[in-house]
């Protein structure tokens, strides 16, 4: 599951230098990509390492990611698409926010259930995220702030 919140979160994230966003949120949109893609690897690898099925991350919505806390909805990317410049960072910001929270809740929920989390890779692999994610956060909100400020400025 959490393959296809990466997915969608490295989509979100290549849109930044085709949509016109400042530097800051182009430099925090490549460490998203390449992040995201260094965690999809190991939970693909640990996947493959037990014969499970492997999502592709190239198509996020085969494998109902709609359902996980963050998902944007295809109109909500489809906002984020039509965005230009400092709506666009904006509406990046506020919109892999909420993705990141979401990744949050879903390590919480993993490590509340009995015997989930166990392994020591998952453990790391989701504790990493926990921590990459809540640091993301604040930084993401640190750079909205003016953003925000600009916006209901006269």
């Amino acid at each position: 599951m959490m393959i296809a919140h990466h997915a969608q979160a490295i989509v979100m994230s290549e849109m930044a230098p085709s949509h016109g966003a400042s530097e800051s949120v182009r430099t925090l949109a490549a460490r998203i990509i390449n992040a995201q893609r260094d965690e999809i690897a190991v939970m693909q690898l640990w996947l493959q390492d037990r014969r499970q099925p492997v999502p592709d991350p190239a198509r996020p919505d085969e494998h109902a990611a709609h359902g996980m806390p963050g998902m944007l909805s295809a109109a909500q990317l489809a906002a984020l698409d039509a965005a230009r410049g400092a709506a666009f960072d904006r509406l990046f910001l506020r919109s892999m926010i909420t993705h990141h929270e979401g990744a949050v809740t879903m390590v919480k929920e993993l490590f509340a259930t009995d015997g989930a989390g166990q392994n020591p890779t998952v453990f790391k692999l989701a504790s990493d995220i926990n921590v990459d994610q809540r640091t993301e956060i604040a930084r993401m909100q640190r750079m909205l702030a003016p953003l925000l400020f600009a916006e209901s400025a006269p």
